[in-house]
């Protein structure tokens, strides 16, 4: 569906993701130099800032979907912007690291209280309307968590340009800039979004179901479904395959004695390739179905590592070509491209149908903690294989090879999840998503 045609609110909510990762990009991407060079601190206290920024973000995603569940994804939504502003407040007055840390975790929880109430809200926009056959609906219709993509990408690059240029007026301008940019984000939601319809205990016909769950049941629904576990944990395979753009692109370009300077180019590659490709990539995986589209984007993010690992050279041996570097990132953003959005759109799926009408934001969070200890643990693997690769002298491409696997296991098992998974039903959407009357 052309983004013109979204509703008001679906439109909102996507233009809320632009700005939120423009707030975002133009700090944290700066924090550590900022901590160094302004503070003091040591590469210890750095460490620690920024690992717990991250941890208290992904994970606190389930924790977040369930108040997002809880409360209504506006309320929710609204808290996680508040959140990441006292976050930016506090680390405006941090002069050491108590106040930093502080910061981070409220930066990071902030952004566990917006993204899984944010993307719940979205997934009812994926849903057909209700009328006419839903296969043939959902075969015109576009996933708006393509166009999430999309906005999230044009906020990575453009953050980073604005965060840059107030860094000439130090770090603070930067936090000051991004503590306006979300609130902006705050009032505009507050004006424009509309609030839930309180849940109802009858359906449409006005029968009360005979054993309708309990909200605090469907919150922790998620976690006793077993198909729906084993599909976060294959598809966090694709979040650990993305986060190498931070880890092992960066380790590849030291051993093959590149100069650091050729990693933000092949950052700035995957952008443009996210923004050029992005809406074809989605009609390819439309044309597939979810099954395919899942089992060639990971097959795609297993060749991607296959290049990386067959052209890997021991550190110190040789000066490697940028050629099968920028080929494999290239490859693995295509995988991305295909994956991303088809994993988001699937994930209503396992959704109980009997379940409250504020029962996405667990999964959703679910799915994105999973991912979260997907990266934390793998890129603890292979950090340590790195290190005796280099250590014993191993084939150098041995560090990437956990990666290649998971990659064909994901492709493979993911297809045999869904077997069996029902499509939602239009009843399913028109029962449960109508908002109230806009709230001020």
């Amino acid at each position: 569906m052309p983004f013109r045609d979204y509703p008001l609110e679906t439109r909102t909510l996507l233009g809320a993701q632009l700005v939120f990762n423009i707030g975002f990009y133009a700090v944290v991407p700066f924090l550590a130099g900022a901590m160094a060079a302004d503070y003091g601190l040591d590469a210890a206290a750095i460490g620690l800032v920024l690992g717990t920024r991250t941890f208290s973000q992904q994970g606190m995603f389930l924790l977040g979907g369930m108040l997002a569940d809880r409360w209504g994804a506006r309320r929710a939504i609204l808290t996680g912007c508040l959140v990441r502003i006292a976050g930016y407040a506090t680390l405006a007055m941090a002069s050491g690291f108590p106040l930093f840390l502080l910061g981070a975790v409220l930066t990071g929880a902030g952004g566990a209280l917006f993204s899984p109430a944010l993307e719940s809200r979205l997934s009812h926009s994926d849903q057909p309307s209700g009328s006419g056959d839903p296969g043939r609906e959902r075969g015109r219709r576009r996933s708006v968590f393509v166009w999430l993509a999309i906005t999230g990408e044009i906020g990575a690059v453009l953050g980073p340009v604005l965060g840059s240029a107030l860094l000439g007026w130090g770090f603070d301008a930067a936090l000051t800039a991004g503590i306006g940019v979300f609130a902006v984000v705050t009032v505009l939601l507050w004006w424009l979004l509309p609030a839930e319809r309180a849940p109802r205990p009858q359906d449409q016909g006005g029968e009360v179901p005979a054993a309708a769950p309990s909200a605090a049941r469907v919150r922790w629904a998620c976690l006793r479904d077993r198909r729906f576990v084993v599909f976060c944990a294959l598809a966090a395979t694709n979040m650990l395959v993305y986060n190498q753009l931070y880890f092992a692109v960066p380790v590849e370009l030291g051993r093959r004695g590149l100069d650091g300077a050729w990693l933000g180019a092949l950052f700035l590659l995957a952008s443009v390739l996210t923004l050029a490709l992005q809406l074809p990539a989605s009609t390819v995986g439309q044309r597939l179905g979810p099954g395919r589209a899942l089992t060639l984007g990971f097959v795609l993010e297993a060749c991607a590592f296959t290049i990386a690992a067959l052209t890997s050279v021991h550190p110190g041996s040789a000066t490697g070509s940028m050629a099968p570097l920028t080929a494999a990132v290239a490859v693995m953003i295509m995988g991305h491209m295909l994956l991303t959005p088809t994993i988001l759109s699937l994930i209503p799926r396992f959704v109980p149908a009997q379940g409250a009408p504020r029962g996405r934001g667990a999964y959703y969070g679910l799915a994105a903690t999973c991912g979260g200890i997907a990266v934390l643990a793998g890129n603890a693997v292979l950090g340590r294989l790195l290190d005796l690769t280099d250590r014993h002298h191993w084939w150098p491409g041995t560090p990437w090879m956990p990666v290649i696997v998971l990659a064909l296991l994901a492709s493979a098992a993911l297809p045999v999840v869904l077997r069996g998974q029902s499509p939602l039903r239009p009843a399913d959407s028109s029962s449960t998503t109508a908002p109230s009357s806009r709230a001020r």
